[in-house]
């Protein structure tokens, strides 16, 4: 970290730090950042105006350190820091931070840098505001930024044939107190300017480089209890060249927070929690306490928790500082000094948010002792899980990642223990033939196609057509389990189609017509479902869709792959003699499910009656009987089968409604009663009978009485008719009514 104090004239009071952090490649690589980002420079600005030396009005009471007080003793009055203190610690701070995490690659130190600021000393009180500004500061800021670094120069010679490629990106942070939104945008507009101008004269020097991008983040302070002018802004773009954000703090702990905040986004940071560590109390040495400590670090330190989906934040919210984000860890027992005995994935290094605290300096001097402290994440229930270890080496702190999944030095999982879950039907030897087609091999750059693409364009290309519809797992395609497809599926994925090729798709599509018209069975997978699973028409109406998907994904590649997906829109679409037949084929299906739903629920609950069976059964007749019709008049439909003339020329009449439950035997009854009904001759007295009753003896008739023996009719077989007649009066009702006299006697 290179310093400069500018006073820039004694009349304009302005302090920058120019703070150039330089990240080689391998360790933007290794931090996430990008080779010269805005992170590679950063220069603050500290506002020197009179008004700066106003106090923050935050009191900090110095007469809590003593522990007696004597009577006739006056209490020391609290004191509060000025503006220019809070904005110097604060900067520190965010110093003190990057130093201790990326320590290699400073320029300075915090002493360096404390010992030039107490030379500056505060700003003068009775100094007139209107002499000073702040717009010195921004100027020499960006002066600072157009400089070339060290490791810039050394990539720009090591870069020879692509200099131009080395870019010149920076960050201002300024800290002042603005007057109003129309100050600060005439700030935005003066680094603006600057910019420009230091471009233009950067264009001409060897020793100078444009800035292609900069970041201005102006954080205004303002006292506590008073209002703020000052609106907050998010990042805006204002230029190509410079992006703009605006924060509105109050000054004291909310500063630090805020600033605190800065770090993290700028840097890649992350927050963790050190909670339950047990410490000795001072006044009583036997009893220990639980503290926690707040610790900072790279934020791949968390990669694991995100990759598992394990990552709880807890956070604080606050106007000031915004959404402050910790991952809590917990104190693990017991500890280890080995630390050879873990295999660690990473180790980052830490830095303490409070490092003056007692907490942070008690686990900082454990540490530096050469003790270790392994870490678990807090669960509420199950064994818990060791993820993390702190410990020292050559006198810096570490943060060690265990690995706390399965380990990649073990034998490797078994295909079905991806993401996933457990699956066990993924297209291993399609992906294999997959691969096999998509091999790349060394080629000249050189051989560049009609199209003026390059061996590897054209490589992605052909990956990307490949992979347009490619269905990972065997239950969830039919197509690709179909050897019928096969040609089509290898043609469809071509950049171009010859003549051939179409009427080798148009083909395939014919046979699986063919297929459909023969209902030959398919592929479909019934894992996880119950029953039969889908019907036959359900089946090639789920492979028509997937076919037309597949289709559909390189439609536009060419005008042949178009009159491919019209062949199979036109086969889709079926003359209406086929459908009426194929709905009644449905229909009749789902009665016939429906039939033996309800056979099943009148078995378990028995509320079917005998005429919703006959009804089924007369109306699936009907079906029958109109779509041999339907067969007869299509010429590529089969004869129908001959079916046995029934004998009866009426229509038999539905029996009467049972009231109540019926039984199985009475069910079963009924549907042989009925069957047997069509192979013989009907009685003669039951087709002339009214309202199922017969009358028998009808030349029995007297003067004085008759004898009217009514029976009424039940469907008996006639193979049953020869047995003994006591089993016919169980289900006959006879009545004989005896008229003698006018009077009626039994």
């Amino acid at each position: 970290m290179l310093t400069s104090f500018s006073r820039a004239g004694l009349a304009t009071p302005a302090i920058y730090l120019k703070c150039l952090f330089y990240f080689p490649q391998s360790l933007c690589r290794r931090t996430g950042l990008r080779m010269f980002s805005v992170s590679h420079k950063t220069a603050f600005v500290v506002d020197h105006c009179p008004y700066m030396a106003e106090s923050c009005r935050q009191l900090i009471e110095c007469d809590m350190l003593t522990k007696s007080r004597s009577q006739g003793v006056i209490p020391l009055a609290p004191v509060s820091k000025s503006l220019w203190t809070c904005a110097i610690e604060c900067s520190m701070e965010y110093c003190r931070i990057l130093f201790d995490v990326y320590p290699t690659w400073k320029l300075s130190n915090l002493n360096i840098l404390m010992a030039a600021l107490a030379a500056v000393g505060p700003p003068n009180p009775r100094q007139d505001p209107e002499c000073c500004s702040v717009l010195h500061g921004l100027v020499a800021a960006v002066e600072s930024l157009c400089k070339i670094t060290e490791y810039q120069h050394e990539s720009r010679t090591t870069l020879m044939d692509t200099a131009d490629r080395v870019a010149n990106r920076g960050r201002i942070i300024c800290l002042t107190n603005a007057k109003s939104d129309t100050h600060v945008r005439m700030l935005e507009d003066c680094v603006l300017e600057t910019i420009q101008e230091q471009n233009k004269r950067a264009a001409g020097s060897d020793r100078l480089m444009p800035i292609q991008q900069c970041e201005l983040v102006l954080v205004h302070i303002y006292p506590q209890g008073e209002e703020t002018l000052v609106s907050d802004r998010q990042k805006k773009e204002l230029s190509s060249m410079l992006s703009s954000e605006v924060h509105s703090v109050r000054a004291g702990r909310y500063l630090a927070s805020k600033l605190n905040v800065l770090v993290q986004q700028h840097f890649d940071l992350a927050s963790t929690t050190i909670t339950n560590i047990p410490m000795k109390e001072e006044q009583h040495a036997n009893t220990s306490a639980n503290y926690d400590v707040e610790l900072l670090h790279h934020r791949d330190a968390h990669m694991e928790f995100i990759k598992s989906g394990d990552l709880h934040m807890a956070g604080s919210t606050s106007r000031d500082s915004g959404l402050k984000e910790t991952v809590t860890l917990k104190w693990c027992t017991p500890r280890t000094n080995s630390v050879e005995l873990h295999y660690c994935t990473g180790a980052y290094r830490i830095s303490p948010v409070d490092v003056n605290s007692r907490p942070s300096s008690c686990l900082t001097n454990f540490l530096l002792n050469g003790r270790s402290v392994l870490l678990e994440q807090p669960r509420k229930s199950g064994s818990k899980v060791i993820s993390h270890m702190l410990s020292s080496h050559g006198g810096e702190i570490f943060l060690h990642v265990l690995n706390s999944t399965r380990s990649t030095l073990e034998d490797p999982p078994s295909i079905s223990e991806g993401c996933g879950g457990r699956v066990t039907d993924y297209r291993i030897t399609d992906f294999g033939e997959f691969m096999r087609e998509n091999r790349l091999t060394p080629f000249p750059d050189s051989m560049i196609d009609a199209a003026g693409r390059t061996p590897v364009e054209r490589a992605k290309s052909q990956l990307e057509r490949y992979t347009r519809y490619w269905p990972m797992i065997i239950s969830q395609t039919t197509i690709f389990n179909m050897q019928a497809v096969v040609p089509l599926a290898n043609l469809i994925v071509k950049d171009t189609l010859t003549d051939e090729d179409v009427l080798t798709c148009q083909k395939t599509v014919y046979n699986l017509v063919d297929m459909e018209r023969k209902s030959d069975p398919l592929p479909i997978s019934t894992v996880g479902s119950r029953g039969k699973g889908p019907k036959r028409d359900e089946q090639y109406r789920i492979m028509w869709n997937e076919l037309e998907t597949l289709v559909k994904a390189h439609v536009g590649t060419s005008e042949r792959h178009q009159r491919v997906l019209e062949c199979i829109s036109a086969c889709r679409s079926k003359p209406p003699e086929e459908e009426e037949r194929k709905k009644r084929g449905r229909k009749r299906e789902d009665k016939e499910d429906k039939t033996e739903k309800n056979g099943k629920d009148t078995e378990e609950k028995g509320w079917t009656t005998d005429s919703e069976r006959l009804k089924g059964v007369m109306e699936r007749e009907k079906d029958e009987q109109s779509e041999c019709e339907i067969i007869k008049d299509s010429p590529d439909s089969p004869e129908p089968l001959n079916k046995k003339p029934r004998l009866a020329t009426e229509e038999q009449q539905p029996p009467e409604k049972s009231k109540g439950p019926v039984s199985l035997l009475t069910l079963w009854t009924n549907r042989i009663t009925q069957a047997n009904s069509r192979k013989h001759q009907e009685f003669a007295g039951r087709l002339s009978s009214v309202n199922n009753k017969a009358e028998l003896y009808q030349h029995l008739k007297e003067e004085n009485g008759c004898v009217d023996l009514t029976v009424k009719s039940c469907c008996v077989p006639c193979e049953h008719i020869n047995q003994s007649f006591f089993c016919l009066l169980r289900v006959l009702f006879i009545r004989m009514d005896v008229h003698e006299n006018g009077k009626a006697t039994r």
